[in-house]
């Protein structure tokens, strides 16, 4: 299939529960095409899935079962107040319970920035469950110092300014997303946040585990896609090059910039394409079992 070639592939909204001791959370998600070759795509921090849309078409219309997570606190899942709610853990425990509720033993799991680290998780806590892992810009250890100057102010201002998160919110959701560009709306959703959820996400990602440690990251023995971006301070390149050495079945890609994937996607498309179909070549015969 080439970069040029669109094949129209079924999309449905579902959505899970997912059981803790603060309660039940419902979490949402998109599914696009059928069969067993699946994928799920995990967005950026505080980014609506609806943000890997169009790689998921790419995905699903050569051939995967591609579905986009919306994690607590994105999009439209439940944020609750609870700092403890928000980890890369807690994310990772959710994308399990997502294969579990699809009745998919294995994924290839992709995720951006955020959603990166999570997939790293996913493979460290369940690698049974991990057929092969896309992972753009993660945040690792270059990164940790520019992310804390980066997101303490956003922290400090819904916690000490809430009307302020209000407010911004208030203008933002007036915005119809069908007359601005389609990237001006994803914008426009990732600050669509209430003060007490926001507050309590940011608070949770910064005093918990934001990825797995080197120790943990050197097991991981799913095959790895790792794009990293020049010129991106929160996201350096060196993170990415030095997680695709660590690896040893891991390949590095240098996008043009961070905006590549954004704005001209279809080379990235077709090498994560490639990638994608490579983990499926060789199936096995492991039945899929949905739960009731």
């Amino acid at each position: 299939m080439t970069g040029a070639q669109r094949v129209l592939t079924s999309e449905r909204i579902g959505q899970l529960f997912v059981e803790s001791e603060r309660g039940r959370d419902r979490l949402e998600y998109t599914e696009y095409g059928a069969g067993d070759a699946w994928v799920v795509l995990l967005p950026g921090l505080l980014m609506p899935r609806r943000m890997h849309d169009h790689l998921a078409r790419a995905l699903a219309g050569a051939g995967a079962h591609v579905v986009t997570l919306d994690p607590l606190g994105h999009g439209r899942s439940d944020k609750p107040d609870d700092p403890v709610a928000y980890s890369v853990t807690e994310f990772a425990e959710q994308v399990v319970a997502l294969l579990d509720h699809l009745g998919a033993h294995q994924a290839v799991v992709g995720g951006t920035s955020l959603g990166a680290n999570v997939a790293l998780e996913v493979a460290a806590i369940a690698p049974d469950r991990v057929r092969g892992l896309v992972v753009e810009m993660p945040v690792l250890d270059n990164a940790l110092e520019v992310a804390i100057v980066a997101f303490a102010p956003l922290l400090l201002t819904a916690r000490v300014a809430p009307l302020a998160v209000s407010g911004l919110r208030a203008l933002t959701r007036a915005v119809p997303r069908g007359v601005v560009p389609w990237w001006v709306g994803i914008g426009l959703d990732t600050v669509d946040h209430r003060p007490g959820p926001l507050a309590a996400y940011v608070h949770g990602l910064f005093f918990g585990r934001t990825a797995p440690p080197l120790k943990e990251r050197s097991r991981i023995a799913a095959p790895m896609l790792v794009v990293g971006h020049p010129r991106d301070p929160l996201h350096p390149a060196a993170d990415a090059e030095l997680l695709a050495e660590q690896l040893p079945n891991a390949t590095f890609e240098r996008a043009g910039s961070i905006l590549e994937w954004r704005l001209r996607p279809e080379r990235l498309d077709l090498v994560a394409t490639r990638f994608v179909l490579d983990c499926w070549k060789h199936r096995d015969n492991r039945r899929r079992v949905r739960k009731a």
